[in-house]
């Protein structure tokens, strides 16, 4: 099951620039410097500021960038994720990919949204298929009979699903990928959905079927975000499994990405 939101103020990040000649000419917003002087925001570990979002999509919804100007890769820092995740298990934290939904693809960022707001963190057992690959007590699987193809992290150990997230990251492109991670009954569980490209066809059609949809984490977590009523309005079923189909990863991936994993264990 997907949600769809009409969130007008969204609009900055679904019609972001985030080519490098954009991204040269704009002061960096995550940066202290450049955000409003009167922004509240909280230390986090000397690493990360903990902001709330100006533009929520949840009811409670967070920007956590890096104190570093560093650009937006998670390699190395998904032992981060996992804290944050357990430090506020009421939150949903995610990344966006630099090349998948990132609006500040030149800052390091994460950001955390309330739970169970997105259908797939109640939904997921319902597709959980086939065992891709174990590493202590962290196991990896993946959604069948889904239009996106999501990699699903369940582990019990920290360190063991940092050493499975690594793997999985040599197997796949990171500026391609968004990920979900949430902390519950001693576990964490993470979703990671590969891309193919960054916006659909819908989104650069100059015809009447143009819509501006961007999907990034939160949509392929089942809330998709339109910015324009009109896309509201025609957002059904059926065009959202051809976007799905369209930026997601499908089975011919799939098996690149198996034989791959198996090289690392190798």
């Amino acid at each position: 099951m997907f949600n769809v939101q009409f969130n007008k103020a969204r609009v900055r990040s679904s019609a972001a620039k985030t080519d490098a000649a954009s991204i040269a000419k704009r002061p960096c917003f995550l940066c202290k410097e450049n955000r409003p002087p009167n922004q509240p925001s909280k230390n986090w570990k000397g690493r990360y500021e903990i902001l709330r979002n100006p533009f929520p999509i949840f009811p409670k919804h967070l920007t956590i960038p890096s104190y570093e100007h560093t650009p937006q890769q998670i390699k190395g820092r998904f032992t981060d994720m996992q804290a944050l995740a357990a430090e506020l298990p009421e939150f949903t934290v995610f990344f966006n990919g630099a090349r998948c939904g990132a609006s500040a693809p030149d800052h390091m960022h994460f950001q955390a949204g309330s739970r169970h707001f997105m259908p797939i963190e109640q939904q997921w057992q319902e597709s959980i298929g086939e065992h891709l690959a174990v590493e202590g007590e962290a196991r990896l699987h993946i959604m069948a009979n889904d239009p996106r193809k999501t990699l699903v992290m369940i582990a019990d150990k920290a360190d063991d699903a940092v050493r499975l997230f690594e793997k999985v990251l040599l197997a796949l492109d990171e500026s391609m990928v968004n990920v979900l991670c949430y902390y519950e009954n001693k576990q964490w569980f993470t979703f990671i959905f590969p891309r193919t490209k960054h916006r659909p066809e819908c989104y650069f059609t100059a015809s009447d079927e143009q819509m501006i949809i961007s999907p990034a984490s939160v949509d392929l977590g089942g809330v998709f975000i339109t910015v324009r009523e009109e896309d509201y309005e025609r957002l059904d079923a059926t065009r959202l499994e051809v976007i799905l189909k369209e930026v997601c990863w499908q089975e011919q991936e799939i098996k690149l990405f198996n034989h791959r994993l198996r090289n690392c264990y190798t």
